[in-house]
């Protein structure tokens, strides 16, 4: 069993920004810039409204083998190597945990999802379950997941291999390090290394978007405001000066 180093974290403004972008957007984005599926697929919101972004914490789980783990990390607690992702967790970082898809163990109990919001963790995004979900939705914390279960996470069938290594998580890869952004659609993974393209590119979206919804709202033609035509940017740009000169006087 595997326990890696620490994280090197991204610059919190890039992170605060790409949170604001949302999954849909950083997905569509990122398949225009070649990264076809970035969608980690299985976990769901369980806290609505929430909408975060943050870099990965991952944890590695394993089918469960007894003579590698047979039940004495109960009597010695650092052997529960699960517990050792939590260690790194720093404000705003978010745990990524390739459990296999398992619903029968519960990954993380009250009092470790206590510990994690205490240190300042933003979210869990989980291929698997937690367990004592009514206390842990009293967290101030998202939680992305397949589910829940009464079961402890080494109970039935998986158990936690690595930390900090590169997982497969809902189908997508997910590096240490790499920014994690979920919110009510789903979450998505953001290679390090194309986050400040991302950013830049997904602004400029964001922007026409604005533009072309309040265009929409009044009735304006579909086929002019959506994607934008050139037959628009105009008033598109001349939309933007405006807008600015307003947010100015403020």
């Amino acid at each position: 069993m595997t326990h890696t180093p620490d994280i090197q974290r991204p610059d919190k403004e890039l992170v605060a920004g790409l949170a604001k972008v949302g999954s849909a957007t950083a997905s569509a984005e990122l398949c225009n810039m070649g990264v076809r599926d970035v969608q980690i697929l299985g976990p769901v919101p369980y806290t609505r409204g929430r909408a975060i972004a943050g870099p990965a914490l991952t944890l590695q789980f394993m089918p469960k083998r007894e003579d590698l783990y047979g039940g004495k990390e109960y009597d010695e607690p650092e052997k529960q190597l699960h517990r050792h992702v939590l260690y790194h967790v720093q404000e705003g970082d978010i745990v990524v945990v390739d459990a296999r898809g398992d619903m029968s163990s519960g990954i993380f109990g009250e009092m470790m999802l206590t510990y994690f919001a205490g240190r300042g963790g933003a979210g869990m995004v989980i291929d698997g379950c937690i367990r004592d979900a009514s206390e842990a939705y009293k967290l101030d914390i998202g939680f992305w997941m397949r589910g829940t279960t009464p079961n402890y996470h080494t109970q039935t069938n998986i158990m936690p291999f690595a930390v900090n290594v590169p997982i497969a998580c809902g189908g997508s890869l997910v590096c240490p390090g790499d920014i994690i952004i979920a919110d009510d659609d789903g979450a998505v993974v953001v290679p390090i290394t194309l986050a400040p393209e991302l950013l830049e590119r997904a602004s400029k979206h964001a922007g026409w978007e604005e533009f072309s919804k309040f265009r929409l709202s009044q009735g304006g033609d579909l086929r002019k405001y959506y994607p934008l035509t050139p037959e628009v940017e105009e008033e598109y740009q001349a939309w933007k000066v405006q807008k600015e000169s307003d947010n100015s006087a403020v």
